[in-house]
C-alpha cells in the first residue's frame, strides 16, 4: 500500500500539467472554506479565482454602512459589504465583471455578524433585497436555491429569521447543539464551531481516539439533518485537514487560499488514481 501511495503521488505533478492548467480556475474546491478573505490583496477575486465556493466576511454597523472588518479599528468606510462582495458577485454572474471566472458551483457568502445582531440584520436584510435576482431565497416554506446563499453567522439574530415568511438569509448553527436542534436546511445551511471547543490535537502524535470518535458523532448528526460541518480556527496543516476530512467535515476553514486549493486538489488526484486508499 505505501508503493502504491507514492506511485500516486508520483502521478500528480503529471496529471496536473496535463489537466489542470487548462481547467483549475474553473474546479470548485467542495471542501474550502475562505476565511476572512477581505484580508486578502483582491477580496473576493482571489477566493473565487482559488475556485472557492464558501467564502466569509466579517461585518459592522457603523453610520448606517456595513463595513466589511474584523474589529472596529480596522474600519474603513470604503470597505462596504456591497462594495467588497455583493456588486461584484452580481457583476461576475452576469458578465460584466470579467476579472475572474466563477466556479461552476453555486456560491455560499458566509456573513459573520459582529456588531448588534437586530440592528445589523435589518440594516443588512434591506440591502439584500437589491440583489434578490442571484440570492436563493426561503420563501413562504420552501428554498429557492439561486447562484449565491447567504448564511449568517457570529452574532445570529435566530429568533427574528425565524418569524420571517420570505428572506434571503439562512444561518450557521452551533455544532455543539445540533443534536438538540434539528431544523431542516430551509434554517439552517451549516454547522460550525471553534476547532478548540471539540479537538485539543494540534497535528503532531496520532489522532485520540476519543477526540475522533467524538467529533465523527457530531459530523453523523449534522448529516443527519443536511447541515454541512466546518471547525474555525482548527490548525492550518495538512495532517489536520486530512483527519478532518477523514471524520466527514465538509469544510475546511483556510486563510492559506493557495496552500489548501493545492492540497485539496493533491488529495482528489490521489483518490481517483487510488480508489480505495
Amino acid at each position: 500500500m505505501d508503493y502504491l501511495k507514492l506511485f500516486g503521488l508520483t502521478l500528480i505533478l503529471v496529471i496536473k500539467l496535463t489537466v489542470f492548467p487548462v481547467a483549475a480556475q474553473n474546479l470548485p474546491l467542495h471542501h474550502g472554506y475562505a476565511h476572512n478573505d477581505y484580508h486578502h490583496k483582491r477580496p473576493l477575486y482571489e477566493a473565487l479565482g482559488n475556485g472557492y465556493t464558501y467564502i466569509e466576511a466579517d461585518i459592522y454597523l457603523w453610520r448606517n454602512q456595513l463595513i466589511v472588518a474584523h474589529v472596529i479599528p480596522q474600519l474603513r468606510l470604503h470597505k462596504t459589504l456591497e462594495n467588497l462582495y455583493l456588486a461584484p458577485l452580481l457583476n461576475c454572474i452576469n458578465g460584466t465583471d470579467r476579472r475572474t471566472t466563477i466556479p461552476d458551483a453555486p456560491i455560499t457568502l458566509m456573513i459573520d455578524i459582529k456588531s448588534g445582531s437586530e440592528r445589523t440584520y435589518q440594516a443588512l436584510d434591506a440591502l439584500l433585497g437589491k440583489y434578490h435576482e442571484m440570492l436563493s431565497e426561503y420563501r413562504d416554506g420552501q428554498m429557492i436555491q439561486r447562484q449565491v446563499t447567504i448564511v449568517i453567522t457570529g452574532h445570529k439574530p435566530v429568533a427574528s429569521i425565524k418569524t420571517q415568511r420570505n428572506r434571503f438569509v439562512f444561518i450557521d448553527q452551533d455544532l455543539m447543539q445540533v443534536q438538540k436542534d434539528t431544523l431542516a436546511a430551509n434554517l439552517y445551511q451549516t454547522a460550525s464551531c471553534k476547532y478548540a471547543r471539540m479537538l485539543k490535537w494540534t497535528g503532531r502524535g496520532d489522532f485520540p481516539a476519543e477526540e475522533r470518535r467524538r467529533l465523527c458523532d457530531y459530523v453523523m448528526q449534522a448529516h443527519r439533518y443536511g447541515k454541512k460541518v466546518r471547525l474555525w480556527a482548527s490548525p492550518e496543516n495538512p495532517v489536520v485537514w486530512n483527519a478532518l476530512l477523514d471524520c466527514g467535515v465538509d469544510l475546511i476553514n483556510t486563510d492559506r487560499l493557495t496552500d489548501l486549493k493545492d492540497f485539496l486538489n493533491d488529495r482528489q488526484v490521489i483518490a481517483n488514481v487510488l480508489p480505495g486508499t
